[in-house]
């Protein structure tokens, strides 16, 4: 191997990100049919594919190859480094096409000495959009019925300005969540997922996830509340508080005959529809009744005695 070939492999883990434009033309093994350049070509894939990323390349620049591909303990990776095991995917092509945006570069590019001046022909060439990137949207149901604003912090890899390097960049989206919003809502953001050279940023989906309540069960656009009664107030009625998901307590006169499958419906009193806010569902109030677990021989013919007259 060359002595020029030898000053390559000692500071390929060292070298600018931006001569990589320069470093893998020259020996790609399409272009440089010399002995010991394709083994070259994948050794400056892999060191581009760790420098482009800022937490491959930071656990690099502290710890040095041995950190970056023995992995680091969890703790000292706090800051941001890469804390796994780095390991390549072995595809310098991979890399190569990444980079450019082309699968032959070589046939459209414009080759000058300079590793900033060559540019990417590509006519014809279609740009694909990622897969949506979807993630839950937990919500409880007082946001539901009230709406409310959320404020979501997302991170993604974004383009830099010298093109073919990235970086990872935070961003807060804000999401207005509508009175009234189902379970399974989605909240599309366009094109905010992971910049890249030849693709469409994915859209971010968020999914609306409903979080459980304490009194109330939601049905579609009515709320369903439980109420648990003894068999004294199923036989003889009585009345029952309500506290609504607006602050407003309702009191509720029950003066029928209880059974399991009795229910009491209140127009109205529901979920807000989310096409129409000022329209609602009702609430449908079911019983749960609780029997005595045993009684008196006493209180049996008590109970015969009330029972016995006709109806």
């Amino acid at each position: 191997m060359s002595s020029a070939r030898a000053d390559v492999l000692s500071f390929v883990w060292s070298f600018p990100r931006k001569l990589y434009r320069r470093l893998a033309l020259k020996f790609h093994p399409s272009r440089n049919g010399e002995a010991g350049s394709s083994e070259i070509f994948v050794q400056l894939g892999e060191a581009y594919d760790v420098l482009s990323d800022p937490r491959k390349k930071a656990t690099y620049d502290k710890f040095g190859e041995e950190g970056l591909k023995g992995g680091i303990p969890a703790e000292i990776a706090s800051g941001g480094a890469w804390s796994s095991k780095y390991i390549y995917h072995g595809n310098s092509d991979k890399t190569f096409r990444q980079f450019f945006g082309c699968d032959n570069p070589f046939a459209d590019f414009l080759t000058i000495e300079s590793p900033l001046e060559f540019s990417c022909l590509q006519p014809g060439v279609k740009r694909t959009q990622d897969s949506p990137i979807e993630r839950d949207l937990h919500l409880s149901l007082d946001d539901l019925f009230h709406g409310c604003i959320k404020k979501i912090k997302i991170s993604r890899r974004v383009m830099n300005e010298d093109g073919p390097t990235s970086s990872i960049k935070d961003k807060i989206l804000t999401i207005e969540v509508k009175p009234g919003w189902k379970e399974g809502t989605r909240i599309i953001f366009s094109k905010e997922g992971d910049q890249g050279p030849n693709s469409i940023p994915a859209d971010i989906v968020f999914l609306v996830r409903e979080k459980p309540h304490h009194l109330f069960i939601r049905q579609h656009n009515d709320l369903i509340y439980k109420a648990k009664i003894s068999l004294e107030m199923a036989l003889t009625g009585f009345s029952l508080d309500v506290q609504t998901l607006d602050g407003r307590l309702l009191t509720i006169p029950v003066n029928d005959i209880v059974d399991p499958s009795y229910k009491k419906m209140l127009n109205g009193e529901g979920m807000p529809l989310p096409q129409d806010p000022s329209q609602r569902g009702d609430l449908i109030i079911a019983f749960d009744i609780e029997f005595p677990e045993k009684l008196c021989a006493e209180s049996k013919n008590l109970i015969k005695q009330a029972l016995s007259f006709k109806y």
